[in-house]
């Protein structure tokens, strides 16, 4: 040991004065800081606290407030009482580099440290953490944005820093119930470490080993397990920080997270009765991939003045919950979720804003495609002017070489992605939860434009679509309601519009008006998935703002659009043949785009605000601003739909008119390719292709005309606000009308013919070994109508058909369509052959089949939610269809396939009306 420490010596050190008798106590007790003379290197000894000791004298002072500057110095000897207590600062990130910022970062070698100064402590932050990188397969794909928090640094005891959640759900005004409320509520721990380093000097800050970030923090392994249901874990060894940014209001740690499993489980003996999904396909092993995280550490700054929702426009929302008193029957405040937009100088009609809203174009965005992804997000500035904002939103292209990852925070950006089952677009954003506002958007472009959506009408007919990947559901927010696959869908669109105008010789799918045409739809899909990150909702009512004649108009269109709003799923616009052509899709904004934007951004005094919006949302009434969203347009589970102008994918004034037109031109397209003969060098599964894409658009037809049977039309007035109703029954003329389009054209079998030729034509891609066989019209058709079974034999359209007259004053009673008119209809569309005596076709025996059992079912098993008037309905039908088949099953003019038929149907139903029903 160094002699200046030897206590035998009466001498106190040179640089240090102690008091006669206290230099030992000072050092064994204290923990002192000696140094030597100058002439040598100092030698420290840090006290177990791990800094300099207080002084045990005045005289002592200087010396201990030198002591870290002496600890650093070059050739210091440092000496610890304690070796458990963290080290110099200094010493911890020696020969490290440092990017300042935010949360400060240090590197050296694969070390990383956080920087956590002491006013960072307890101040809330939003954490964020996105997917830069994937395995493109079962919802696990990249770009996508995953989960954020409103969290905070906080420091327990002298050794441990912790990453906390906080709840931010619950609030209160008044110290008493602000008291109850942090009582009742908890917090959550997402993250911890130990402090590594005694506190600098100066700053006061601390190190933490940022190695705890390399964690399954947002859960990712629930997707992944979800998706393959395998036991991945993740592999904290081989998992590691790829790149790091730092500004002064934004820290980003790239990560690249390993997950693995042992071993691959062996196959089953005999096939499970639940099916069970593969192993990954997309990873050269399946037992490892590898999965990028972007962490943000995003500084907030003073909270944005919220700003409440009116449910007459679709915005979303944060929801706080206000217990500051008990006098409202609902305490949840609903904020719009917004960017600040504030203008440079308030007081000009049109002006900058301080800060616009970017939106970065991601350097992977093919180069062909970037010009029309500008124009979608530009084309929203049109709106923002009409407000007073000029340039509030600007588009910037990220440089080719550019090093840094655009799903960092703070801005707006747009990524494409690919992946082996995958065709949508999102448009998510992160806000902070107290007030709506939003700090960050990534909208994501799968490659549905180019190789995409002519590979999924052929991989995806007949079995579930990728975008409801039950990993991604799983783990994403926008699983439900509001996700949005916006993309897959109008892929699917433009391919049908693509190949019907091919057919027709009026586009060349590889020459400049295909291109055009492809650009015009990314352009519009743009479009929409930036209305989502400017946070609109979905708007299904809108297509039904513009009528059937002027979508026939050019002029029109081509000014105005072909939609209320680009927050639809709006159809291509395609004339029947001999029609006048107008513009095939929309390329501009519509007046409730126009309306959304003003209520959520324009600058509104306080005082002035309450007033004002009322104002704005009072125009709901307006028929060009109609609205509906997700929920009233159905599709999701235990939600079927009511008004059946609330469409995805419809377009015009009268819905039943666009789907009888669907219809006539799916017969078309089939009907020109079944005409043209294949040519060298063409797609090898085209004709195939062709065929499909019609039938999927009738898949969505025969859901959405049912709609019509026991249907509501709805508006979103406020209590007192209109004198309107909120639910009028479909008038019954057109109830009549739906029922008629499914009996004459989706139940017809002369709907589907097909030349013997042109079938057997229908070559598989031999290339693929998962190639299938000969394409299945029976099938195909069967899955149209099942659709429409299913909406007509439904339990909600039972129960609504049976409330109708309820809604109807007397004197229009006799009119009201019945269930039992619905049931007899369906029935005898279905049957028909029995009444004439005519033979039945095969794609006729299948569709008598379906609807055979599905009244087995009722008659044995019944229905939990069907109500007890359709049941004994669907009986009573039963058993006139007894008779009917009596009558029938010996006809002398039937096939040996029809007689068998009936002779088998009849057997069923004389046992399902002889059963006892089962009752749980």
């Amino acid at each position: 040991m160094n002699d200046s420490l030897n206590p035998t010596r009466s001498a106190a050190p040179a640089g240090l004065s102690l008091a006669p008798g206290l230099l030992l106590t000072g050092l064994l007790l204290q923990g002192c800081v000696t140094t030597v003379t100058p002439a040598t290197p100092p030698v420290v000894v840090i006290a177990p606290n791990g800094a300099a000791s207080a002084p045990v004298s005045a005289a002592a002072s200087a010396a201990a407030a030198s002591a870290a500057a002496a600890a650093s110095a070059p050739g210091a000897t440092v000496v610890r009482l304690d070796p458990a207590a963290p080290k110099p600062f200094d010493e911890v990130i020696k020969g490290a580099t440092h990017q300042d910022g935010f949360v400060p970062v240090w590197r050296k070698d694969e070390k990383t440290w956080l920087e956590i100064p002491v006013e960072r402590l307890d101040q809330p932050f939003l954490l964020s953490i996105n997917i830069s990188n994937s395995i493109g397969e079962r919802g696990l794909y990249a770009s996508q944005m995953g989960p954020q928090w409103l969290a905070s640094f906080r420091k327990i005891g002298s050794n441990l820093i912790q990453l906390v959640a906080l709840n931010s759900n619950y609030v209160a005004t008044t110290p008493a119930m602000r008291a109850s409320v942090e009582q009742a509520f908890s917090n959550s721990l997402l993250g911890a470490a130990a402090i590594v380093s005694a506190p600098h000097p100066q700053r006061k800050s601390v190190l933490v080993d940022a190695g705890f970030l390399l964690a399954d923090m947002p859960g990712y392994s629930t997707a992944i397990e979800t998706a393959f249901r395998l036991p991945y874990a993740l592999d904290r060894g081989n998992s590691y920080f790829e790149k790091i940014r730092v500004t002064d209001d934004l820290t980003t740690l790239n990560a690249r997270m390993h997950y693995a499993t042992a071993r691959m489980p062996a196959p089953p003996l005999t096939p499970s009765p639940v099916p069970t999904p593969p192993p990954p396909q997309t990873t050269p092993d399946p037992r490892s991939m590898f999965v990028g995280y972007v962490y943000n550490f995003a500084k907030l700054g003073e909270p944005m003045a919220p700003r409440k929702t009116d449910p007459r426009l679709g915005h979303f929302f944060d929801v706080v919950t206000d217990l500051t008193s008990d006098t409202k029957a609902n305490p949840r405040l609903h904020y719009v979720t917004r960017w600040r937009l504030e203008k440079q100088d308030p007081q000009a009609p049109l002006s900058e804003p301080k800060q616009p809203i970017v939106y970065w174009l991601d350097k992977n965005i093919p180069v062909q495609y970037r010009g029309a992804v500008e124009a979608g997000v530009l084309e929203w500035n049109k709106a923002f002017e009409r407000i007073g904002f000029k340039n509030a939103i600007v588009a910037k292209q990220q440089p080719d070489d550019a090093d840094w990852d655009n799903m960092d925070a703070r801005h707006a950006s747009i990524r494409w992605f690919t992946g082996a089952d995958v065709g949508f677009a999102i448009g998510p954003s992160h806000s902070d939860p107290r007030t709506g506002e939003i700090i960050d958007a990534d909208i994501g472009m799968s490659d549905v434009f180019g190789r995409g959506a002519r590979r999924f009408l052929v991989e995806d007919v007949g079995r579930a679509t990728p975008f409801a990947s039950p990993a991604f559901a799983a783990w994403s927010k926008f699983g439900g309601a509001d996700y949005c696959n916006y993309a897959q869908e109008a892929a699917a669109e433009m391919d049908f519009a693509m190949d019907l105008l091919e057919a027709r010789g009026e586009i060349a799918p590889d020459g400049p008006e295909a291109d055009a045409f492809v650009q015009s739809r990314i352009k519009d899909v743009v479009m929409h998935e930036v209305g989502h990150t400017l946070g609109l909702k979905h708007n299904f009512k809108a297509s039904t703002v513009v009528s059937r004649a002027q979508l026939q108009d050019k002029g029109f269109t081509e000014s105005k659009g072909i939609s209320g709003s680009v927050m639809d799923y709006n159809a291509y616009n395609l004339a029947l043949a001999g029609e006048r052509q107008a513009s095939l899709n929309n390329t501009t904004l519509g007046p409730y785009d126009y309306w959304a934007i003003e209520y959520a951004y324009k600058s509104i005094a306080p005082a002035d605000e309450t007033a004002e919006l009322s104002r704005i949302a009072s125009r709901s009434t307006d028929p060009l601003l109609a609205y509906s969203d997700d929920a009233e347009a159905g599709g999701q589970r235990g939600n079927d739909g009511i008004d059946p102008l609330v469409n995805r994918f419809d377009l015009g004034d009268d819905p039943l008119a666009y789907y009888e037109k669907r219809l006539q031109l799916s017969r078309e397209l089939w009907q020109r390719v079944q005409d043209r003969t294949p040519q060298p060098g063409d797609e090898a599964v085209r004709q195939r292709r062709v065929l499909l894409s019609g039938f999927q658009q009738l898949n969505r037809a025969a859901d959405l005309v049912g709609k019509y049977v026991g249907g509501m039309n709805t508006v979103r007035d406020l209590p007192g606000s209109t004198n309107r109703p909120a639910y009028a029954p479909v008038a019954p003329a057109k109830q009549r009308d739906a029922l008629q389009f499914l009996a004459k054209g989706l139940f017809n079998a002369d709907s589907f013919r097909f030349k013997p030729q042109f079938l057997a034509g229908l070559s598989p891609d031999y290339n693929e070994w998962d190639r299938g066989g000969p394409v299945s019209i029976p099938a195909a058709v069967l899955q149209v109508q099942v659709t429409a079974l299913d909406r007509l034999m439904s339990p909600g359209t039972a129960s609504r058909l049976l409330d109708l007259p309820l809604y109807v004053a007397d004197a229009n009673k006799r009119n009201v369509i019945s269930l039992a008119e619905v049931y007899g209809t369906l029935q005898g569309s279905v049957w028909s052959e029995l009444k004439t005596g005519s033979d039945i076709d095969r794609l006729r025996r299948n569709l008598q089949r379906e609807h055979l059992r599905r009244v087995q079912s009722l008659l044995i098993r019944g229905a939990g939610t069907l109500p007890p008037d359709a049941l004994s309905l669907v009986r009573m039908e039963a058993v006139e269809l007894q008779g009917q088949l009596r009558s029938a099953v010996n006809g002398s003019r039937l096939s040996v396939e029809s007689r068998a038929h009936l002779q088998d149907s009849l057997s069923t139903l004389n046992e399902a009306l002889k059963a006892s029903m089962l009752r749980s």
